[in-house]
């Protein structure tokens, strides 16, 4: 059998420990797979967290997303319908926009701004129009966008907030943690971001309607996973009825207890483990900033530090392919900053959008743009190696 050989600077790297792997041994010793207690304590916990009233999990954070739309369809007052119109930034993952596209929404992409690679949001007013009923505000690779800004705008002109805050799990925006400005908001536990759970992902909202309408849509559309005095339907008599009783068009997209049960140890980490991506962003920092051959994230608010950005200077004569070889020479992973213009992408051929303007920011980083990993632990070394392979290749 072949060795695996482990990468010197990898795109993604454990924070599991010990105590991760002590929950997973004791839900299995415990014989109770599918989601109860320990995904309902890890619902609660996060909740506090954040200072938020609800949060309901799910298996993935694209899960979260569609949840959260499909729960906006069905609020009793002023749902969303097909045809609305939804402000979207340029430069996102493919599950921010999918969502959107599945409940026939009208997307309105906006560029960037090239500096913090989040929505540009001087251009909200351009991309407003008498059907747009929503923005969705992304905060890009631990970085805030402008949510506080995004939120007064989306308040002022009657419009839901959707928060995706899947790359940017404790980050803060004027003393307040990313995920707390949406409507609804939602976090991603994937292997390599700030909380895992495997896989996993969670919705965070102050709205009753909304909180039950996530649990009902979360698990079959049915009322099982509802109290009875759910503003969602009237309880009836027949118990062996309302076991199974379907209100909505639902998913299967629950969380494991594992997945809960780990949520919970590394929630308890999180603070910590973010401590050091920041320490770990300083460095990065140090060594770039000023440097004009690049452009690196500017931090807007305090950065929970996912990765570290970087763009090759387009008015420099440096072609990125050179630059990317001599990483992969030096065993270095890299990738496209999130996933980079969507507009770029084969699937856009499916939606209905119009872009505002130009988005030549969303471009320059689509073309000149890549992304190195951090982690919660110290990769000083990592950092000084990256900056001297970048700095010969440019050179």
């Amino acid at each position: 059998m072949a060795e695996i050989r482990e990468m010197y600077y990898p795109l993604a790297a454990s924070s599991w420990g010990a105590e991760e792997i002590a929950a997973v041994h004791k839900v299995l010793a415990g014989g109770r797979l599918t989601m109860g207690e320990n995904v309902h304590a890890f619902e609660n916990a996060f909740a506090r967290y954040h200072g938020r009233r609800f949060a309901v999990m799910v298996n993935s954070g694209s899960s979260a997303n569609l949840c959260s739309v499909a729960a906006l369809f069905y609020k009793k007052d002023r749902p969303l319908q097909r045809g609305d119109e939804v402000i979207v930034p340029a430069i996102s993952w493919a599950t921010t926009y999918h969502p959107l596209q599945q409940y026939g929404l009208k997307l309105r992409f906006v560029d960037v701004e090239l500096e913090t690679l989040n929505m540009a949001v001087d251009r909200l007013e351009d991309a407003l129009t008498p059907t747009t009923r929503a923005i969705v505000g992304v905060s890009i690779l631990g970085n805030p966008a402008a949510l506080d800004v995004m939120r007064a705008f989306a308040d002022a002109h009657d419009l839901y907030f959707l928060e995706d805050n899947c790359e940017s799990a404790d980050a803060e925006l004027g003393g307040r943690k990313t995920g707390t400005f949406g409507h609804l908001a939602t976090f991603s536990f994937f292997y390599s971001h700030h909380v895992t759970t495997i896989e996993g992902g969670m919705v965070l909202t102050d709205d009753k309607e909304l909180f039950h309408l996530l649990r009902a849509v979360r698990a079959h559309g049915w009322t099982r996973d509802l109290p009875p005095e759910s503003p969602l339907f009237e309880a009836r008599d027949d118990d062996f009825f309302e076991a199974y009783r379907f209100i909505l068009p639902g998913y299967n997209v629950r969380a494991t207890e594992i997945a809960g049960a780990v949520g919970l140890v590394q929630l308890a980490k999180l603070p910590a483990m973010t401590e050091q991506r920041r320490k770990n962003w300083a460095l990065f920092q140090e060594r770039f900033a000023g440097d004009e051959r690049f452009i690196i994230q500017r931090e807007n608010g305090r950065s929970s530090a996912f990765s570290f950005t970087l763009i090759v200077n387009p008015a420099t004569t440096v072609d990125r392919t050179r630059v990317l070889a001599a990483l992969k020479d030096a065993d270095i992973g890299y990738r496209v900053i999130t996933g980079g213009n969507f507009l770029r992408h084969d699937a856009i051929r499916f939606f209905d959008y119009e872009v505002v303007g130009e988005v030549p920011n969303a471009d320059i980083a689509h073309d000149h743009g890549f992304f190195v990993g951090n982690f919660p632990f110290d990769i000083g070394d990592r950092i000084n190696r990256l900056h001297e392979v970048l700095g010969r290749v440019v050179n």
